[in-house]
């Protein structure tokens, strides 16, 4: 796929993780639009799964696609600020990510 097609409709999947994440977050940051696939760029994948990164003190939710490219994140949180936020998606229906999240941190 071309680079200017695959980042317009990466980021329309993007964008529409970013609000959905800002919907439990009340912040929410775009990170990854596209990824490198095996025939050149590709969008971000259509997928809505939620994963989180934990320090040990701090957590970050992030709204994902299979292969585990952050489409959005939310601003760090205490562990257990997010861990109640995450339950909360999953039990709204998000599936939980549990791979390595690929992201812009």
């Amino acid at each position: 796929m071309q680079y200017h097609k695959a980042a317009f409709l990466g980021q329309e999947r993007s964008r529409k993780a970013q609000m959905k994440l800002f919907e439990y977050t009340g912040f929410s940051m775009l990170t990854y639009t596209i990824k490198k696939g095996s025939s050149g760029f590709e969008p971000v994948g259509e997928e809505m799964l939620v994963g989180n990164l934990n320090n040990g003190r701090e957590i970050i939710i992030f709204i994902c696609d299979k292969d585990g490219y952050a489409k959005a994140q939310s601003k760090s949180m205490t562990i257990d600020q997010g861990n109640k936020i995450v339950e909360k998606m999953v039990f709204d229906g998000f599936i939980k990510f549990d791979g390595e999240i690929k992201t812009v941190i």
